[in-house]
């Protein structure tokens, strides 16, 4: 059987890029598309040898022109770190709005399976916990944080206005919390922060008292889901991500811990719109996929420590 070809916008990134690794180990042709605007060519190094993987550089939100059929199209690019957003707002939205459209169109084309690299920022700051797939969220659409959470909203709006109305098959994966090796050092992120700062001996930066919570889903388990939503048949929004949650305070024990660090803790004020929980239901994932993390906390984050340490 020849090997399938599959897409993968933002491949160099964090996400993308393990996820490239899983699909080359699994027989599929890669094609990258990434700027390198937060995706890194250090984090394709592992496979960017692979006869089966192509790299081309370009900003999908302005286009791709890509020759040769496609079985996949999956749109991760994404500005997914608050520090990236805040910065890049416009770019946030653009990869969100036109990127979202350009993949579609894409895949339309192809005839090709579209998957959609969502987040549970969808759901903002919830009111409803643990978060389901019905849950139709809490967003401030013009915070500071609105470029991220309405970028995603739009691009489920528009991936399942294409399922509609030009029956492309859709795919949309809600992601929580991923982390792990090929994070950046200052990518802004609570767990990559948290570990910089202790590695270096700084003060771990918490904002508010720390109570809100997170639910921290390691990265192999999120490709494993990954990977077995893009081959299923299902068209509507699952939630990926682990259903353990854990308050900031419990993570920065568990770094300090970890690391054998002496850092002491730096509270600042919350942000704005800060989400207070975050937890995922994953009982869709579980019964559609068969598919719920196996990573705990401590061990992913020993391995994601060991990684950042070089």
């Amino acid at each position: 059987m020849p090997k399938q070809t599959v897409l993968i916008t933002g491949g160099a990134g964090f996400i993308g890029s393990h996820l490239c690794q899983k699909l080359l180990s699994g027989n599929y042709r890669v094609i990258c598309l990434d700027n390198f605007i937060t995706g890194s060519r250090n984090n394709l190094k592992p496979f960017s040898k692979d006869r089966n993987f192509r790299l081309e550089v370009c900003d999908v939100s302005r286009g791709m022109e890509i020759s040769g059929k496609l079985d996949y199209v999956l749109h991760c690019a994404s500005l997914a770190s608050p520090k990236d957003y805040l910065n890049f707002p416009i770019q946030t939205l653009e990869v969100g709005s036109q990127g979202t459209l350009n993949a579609l169109n894409l895949a339309k084309k192809n005839k090709a399976v579209f998957m959609l690299f969502s987040t549970s920022e969808v759901y903002g700051d919830p009111l409803e916990h643990p978060q389901k797939e019905s849950y139709w969220g809490h967003v401030n659409s013009i915070g500071v944080r609105g470029c991220y959470d309405e970028s995603k909203r739009f691009a489920e709006a528009i991936t399942m206005a294409y399922y509609r109305v030009h029956k492309v098959d859709t795919r949309i994966a809600r992601i929580f919390n991923a982390y792990g090796p090929r994070m950046r050092h200052n990518d802004g992120r609570v767990v990559p922060n948290f570990i910089e700062q202790a590695l270096k001996g700084k003060p771990l930066t918490v904002y508010g008292q720390g109570r809100q919570t997170r639910s921290f889903c390691y990265i192999d388990d999120l490709t494993d889901g990954l990977l077995r939503l893009m081959l299923s048949k299902e068209n509507l929004p699952v939630n990926l991500g682990n259903p353990r949650e854990f308050t900031i305070m419990q993570l920065v024990n568990l770094v300090l811990k970890l690391t054998g660090s002496k850092s002491k803790i730096a509270f600042r004020r919350l942000p704005q719109d800060d989400p207070r929980k975050r937890q995922p239901n994953i009982a869709k994932a579980r019964k559609l996929l068969g598919w719920e993390p196996t990573v705990t906390l401590e061990d992913g984050l020993k391995r994601t420590i060991s990684w950042f340490q070089g």
